[in-house]
């Protein structure tokens, strides 16, 4: 079911959660998508029992309801979107596989709901990061909009004509593994030439460390942003040093740079968007970035002379983009029984009725 109307006249507040493979953050979100307060908790690793994640997140939303009684009273708490990293059933009722935690078949949404007396929605957060865009940030205004994000690897999602779209399986935007080198790179997913191992933070320092441990004369200026020591170069170093002007590290975003273009359009060959939105931690190298990708998506878009170029545009949101867009499905809906309506089947603490602060 969706919430097809706010009980409060616009002054709710839904609670957001992105669950990543280092930390859980909870923020407490406006009807606006601004965020009022955050709380952040480190996540367990893969190894750790999957109950100990619940745990987490279960404290980091008490942590953010208390701070909604104590500085928003009297203000209707609607109930908790979570946005996960990681395979989320059709029904998103489930995490089917979480590759960064022990999550495996995983009921957590009702559960969630059962322990926190709350409406719980639950989504992938790429898909809750798209739905944030199209909503509040850079997809604004574009009902066809694709949005990708470029982390340690890439993800992303799509958006059309106002919804979500999950795929048959709930699994539609595993864009990262589409295969762009044949016989390529090997990818942590057990396939190889994967797009994300030419476009990712990963790539970037990959190859800014292989140019570091070839001690080339070339890569003198990045080896004074990670103290000289290839094994403890990262892609923020790479940004950094482009920003003053490196000729390697300037070199090495590029590349990155034109593989996003080559992956881009394929995708757009295939979906036709009407706009991109580039997100993730990589893309703060801003048009560092997406200059060279604009290029080579222009030159291998096919049909190219004869079709509008979809924007590439940044995202907006940034790190909170999960969080924002988690929340506000949970206010909007996407899909047939998307809400868990908590322990009493929807009495009490249902959607209509939500949470009331500060009771």
């Amino acid at each position: 079911m969706a919430l097809t109307h706010d009980p409060a006249g616009g002054d709710t507040l839904a609670i957001g959660v992105d669950v990543g493979g280092t930390k859980v953050v909870a923020g407490l979100v406006d009807v606006s998508g601004a965020v009022l307060t955050q709380v952040r908790r480190d996540t367990p690793g893969r190894t750790t029992e999957a109950s100990v994640v619940e745990e987490v997140i279960v404290d980091a939303v008490s942590e953010t309801r208390a701070a909604a009684a104590r500085d928003h009273p009297g203000r209707l708490v609607l109930g908790v979107g979570l946005g996960a990293a990681g395979f989320v059933s059709a029904d998103r009722r489930t995490v089917v596989f979480a590759p960064h935690l022990a999550w495996r078949d995983e009921p957590i949404r009702d559960r969630l709901a059962q322990r926190l007396g709350l409406p719980v929605v639950l989504d992938n957060d790429a898909n809750a990061a798209a739905w944030a865009e199209y909503r509040f940030g850079a997809g604004r205004g574009e009902p066809r909009l694709l949005l990708v994000t470029l982390g340690t690897g890439i993800g992303g999602a799509l958006v059309l004509d106002g919804r979500v779209e999950r795929g048959r399986h709930g699994l539609a935007g595993e864009f990262g593994h589409m295969q762009v080198v044949p016989d390529g790179e090997r990818c942590e997913c057990g396939n190889r030439g994967c797009w994300e191992q030419y476009s990712s933070g990963r790539a970037m320092q990959r190859e800014a460390r292989e140019m570091l441990e070839q001690d080339s004369p070339y890569a003198a200026g990045l080896a004074g942003y990670c103290g000289g020591d290839p094994a403890k170069v990262e892609g923020h170093h790479v940004t950094q040093a482009a920003r003053h002007g490196d000729v390697a590290a300037l070199e090495l975003i590029g590349d990155v740079g034109r593989w996003l273009g080559v992956g881009l359009a394929n995708l757009v060959a295939a979906l036709d968007p009407g706009r991109i939105v580039v997100g993730g931690g990589v893309s703060e190298a801003g048009d560092l970035l997406l200059e060279p990708a604009r290029d080579m998506f222009a030159r291998r878009l096919t049909g190219r002379g004869h079709r509008p170029l979809a924007p590439i545009v940044a995202a907006e949101l940034g790190p909170a983009a999960g969080m924002v867009g988690a929340a506000d499905l949970l206010r909007t809906g996407s899909g047939p029984d998307s809400v868990s309506a908590g322990p009493a089947d929807g009495e009490g603490d249902g959607l209509a009725d939500g949470a009331r602060t500060g009771q």
